[in-house]
């Protein structure tokens, strides 16, 4: 009996991802730990490895499929004995991910059946529904759904409620794509691929958005010509980015703190325990930065914190996310239990992450988990800014550029000293003003008397 070989879940939170390369073809035979496909992922491109051996029999999704739901089939294996000639494919193919994410929509685009009624059989032949007998209408504003829009008899387009509903905010003329269903069908990645724009968006049809987070981003043709810019296609990482920090803007109640810090001890310390260290060891001014934070979230455990539906949680140790900046967006490697950890090697994990985030090879597991993150925007010359928190997390500090500026001492002197500013972006379910001012204080003085970190 064939074998399945199904799409794995590569992190706690994957939902889908994208089939990037398949590493055999059919009749090609393989055993458990060989190395089959290459995973993309919102943040990696990891390599599946089988679980079972026999031989290739079919590959149910291609090379480049965008939006391979966890568990869907992509391949069959035969077992030893078994011709892979004879291996049938399941009716819930590979090719159903797309099918299934089109349901809950071809329910909101169908009309609730009668409970005391046996719902009739849909086939692919069904007429669409007429204006104002569902409740697309509903999702669309005041614009109905029209026969015209669709076709009818042999005219008729072949695409799924989501897809039409899709191609309606996007300006999207359904009769300019191919689609890659089944029979030719136009699904949702069909209408995700194209360009906007090939046709006119009517009014109310921004009413509804397909995530229900914001309005569709549509350039609008009248302003815009389309010749006169390139498009290019949202990747996984973009798109992840787009989302996740729209979630987090909206839903988390941000506020911001900031103060001026004097760098001048801490940029001598750095440069006594480069001096001393040993070959191939060099400590950085953010890796400092990241054992300061640590240290005052030891010192002010309430702001290590993050909010749940259930209530707060109170992380144990300090798990510092950094972010780095990679092509198409950026991503935030864990150094986990930092508080626990010297320069040395806090640098040498930094060096490590952002080396291989940048060649997007991390696994889920070092990329996901942090309480904390800490983005750097110093080496650019970015004097202040302020960050959208990285959620689940309660907090997000913002380092600016340190500069000579002229400030009075204890002598009421004026005098140059090395000053950064940096921001503190609070959740506020978690976090007050009164705790993330005390986190600040803390974080102030380990970063001007460095030596107090080795307390």
């Amino acid at each position: 009996m064939a074998i399945n070989i199904t799409m794995p879940a590569l992190s706690p939170t994957m939902e889908e991802g994208t089939l990037a390369k398949w590493l055999v073809k059919p009749g090609d035979t393989i055993s458990s730990g060989d190395v089959i496909a290459e995973i993309e992922t919102d943040k990696a491109t990891m390599e599946v490895e089988a679980v079972d051996e026999g031989t290739i029999a079919k590959i149910l999704v291609d090379a480049g499929t965008e939006g391979v739901k966890v568990n869907s089939v992509i391949a069959l294996l035969a077992e030893e004995g078994e011709n892979p000639d004879d291996v049938e494919a399941p009716k819930d193919s590979g090719m159903s991910p797309e099918k299934k994410a089109s349901k809950p929509d071809d329910k909101l685009a169908d009309k609730k059946p009668d409970a005391r009624k046996p719902a009739p059989a849909k086939t692919e032949k069904e007429a669409p529904a007429k204006p104002g007998s569902g409740s697309v209408s509903k999702e669309l504003g005041s614009t109905p759904v029209k026969l015209a829009d669709v076709g009818d008899g042999k005219d008729r387009i072949k695409a799924s409620p989501l897809a039409r509903r899709l191609a309606r905010l996007r300006g999207i003329d359904l009769s300019s794509l191919k689609g890659s269903g089944p029979r030719g069908r136009i699904v949702k990645k069909d209408v995700e691929g194209a360009e906007p724009g090939r046709a006119a968006p009517t009014a109310g049809a921004v009413a509804a958005s397909p995530d229900g987070l914001i309005l569709p981003q549509v350039l609008d043709d009248r302003i815009y010509s389309p010749d006169s810019y390139q498009l290019k296609p949202l990747d996984g990482i973009r798109r992840t980015v787009a989302k996740r920090l729209t979630q987090s803007f909206m839903q988390v109640p941000h506020f911001p703190l900031n103060v001026d810090i004097k760098l001048d001890k801490l940029l001598a310390a750095r440069a006594g325990i480069n001096g001393s260290a040993p070959e191939g060891v060099k400590i950085s001014v953010n890796d400092m930065l990241i054992k300061a934070s640590a240290m005052a979230l030891m010192a002010e455990p309430d702001c290590n914190a993050s909010f749940s539906d259930k209530g707060i949680a109170y992380h144990k140790s300090a798990h510092v996310s950094v972010a780095v900046a990679i092509d198409g967006g950026l991503i935030t490697p864990v150094i986990f239990d930092a508080e626990k950890k010297g320069l040395a090697r806090i640098a040498a994990e930094m060096k490590d992450l952002a080396k291989r985030a940048r060649e997007r090879k991390l696994k889920p597991q070092e990329y996901s988990g942090g309480t904390f993150s800490i983005s750097n925007l110093g080496m650019f010359g970015i004097k202040s800014f302020g960050s959208i928190i990285n959620q689940p997390e309660g907090m997000i500090l913002s380092v600016g550029a340190g500069e000579k500026r002229p400030v009075v001492n204890d002598k009421d002197e004026i005098v140059p000293a090395t000053v950064m500013t940096v921001t503190l972006s609070c959740d506020h379910r978690v976090i007050g003003g009164a705790e993330g001012a005390r986190w600040l204080q803390a974080f102030k003085r380990y970063v001007e008397s460095p030596e107090s970190m080795l307390l």
